[in-house]
C-alpha cells in the first residue's frame, strides 16, 4: 500500500472516531430523541410564519399542574427554546409584533394561559437546574388566552396555524388542553 492511501486512512478512521465521540458526549446523533424536533410553517400570499419547537409526549403522565406547573414560565415545548418568526408586522389581540424571530414562551394556567413573546434568542429552553432560560427583560408582547378543554387526548404536544375560518390563529394543544393566539398581518399604507 503507498503512503498516500495510508494517510488517507488514517484520516477517514480519525473522523470516524471524532464523529463517534461527538455523538457520544454531545448529541446522540444515532438514537430517535424523545421529544422530537418539529418546524411548522404557515403561507398565504405573502406572509409567511415559522415555529419551530420539540414535541413531548403524554406518556400516562399528568401534565398540566403537574409535569408543566400552573402559574410557571414554560418553555413551551422541550429541549431547545421554542422559536416564532414572521416576515409581516403582526397584532395579536391589538398589540403590535413587529415582523422579525423571537422565542415563545407561555405561562399555563387553569382557566388562561400567558403568551410570552421574548427578543432574545436562547440556546436552550432551561439551564442546569431546569429553570426557564427566559429573562422577562428581553419581553416585547404578552397576552391572556382562554383555555379550550378537548373532548380527545393529544398524546404529543402540538404546535399549528389554524385559517379555517379565515381568522389566523396560533394554536397550542397537548393532553385535553387547546390554546389560540389570534394573529393579524399589519396592512400595509400605500
Amino acid at each position: 500500500m503507498n503512503t498516500f492511501l495510508k494517510r488517507l486512512l488514517i484520516v477517514l478512521t480519525v473522523v470516524a472516531v471524532g464523529l463517534f465521540l461527538y455523538s457520544y458526549f454531545v448529541e446522540d446523533i444515532f438514537s430517535k430523541r424523545l421529544s422530537p424536533k418539529d418546524t411548522v410553517e404557515f403561507k398565504l400570499n405573502d406572509l409567511e410564519l415559522e415555529v419551530f419547537y420539540n414535541r413531548p409526549f403524554k406518556k400516562n403522565r399528568e401534565i398540566f399542574g403537574a409535569l408543566v406547573p400552573y402559574e410557571k414560565v414554560w418553555r413551551t415545548g422541550a429541549n431547545e427554546a421554542t422559536t416564532f418568526e414572521t416576515n409581516k408586522n403582526l397584532l395579536i389581540k391589538g398589540l403590535y409584533l413587529p415582523k422579525g424571530k423571537y422565542t415563545l414562551w407561555t405561562v399555563p394556567g387553569d382557566s388562561s394561559w400567558n403568551v410570552i413573546f421574548n427578543t432574545k434568542q436562547y440556546k436552550w429552553g432551561v439551564d442546569e437546574e431546569m429553570q426557564p432560560m427566559w429573562d422577562p427583560n428581553y419581553d416585547l408582547l404578552e397576552i391572556d388566552v382562554p383555555v379550550e378543554q378537548l373532548d380527545t387526548v393529544v398524546e404529543q404536544f402540538t404546535i399549528a396555524f389554524d385559517n379555517t375560518t379565515d381568522n389566523l390563529k396560533l394554536t397550542m394543544a397537548w393532553d385535553n388542553i387547546k390554546i389560540a393566539v389570534p394573529l393579524n398581518v399589519v396592512k400595509d399604507k400605500n
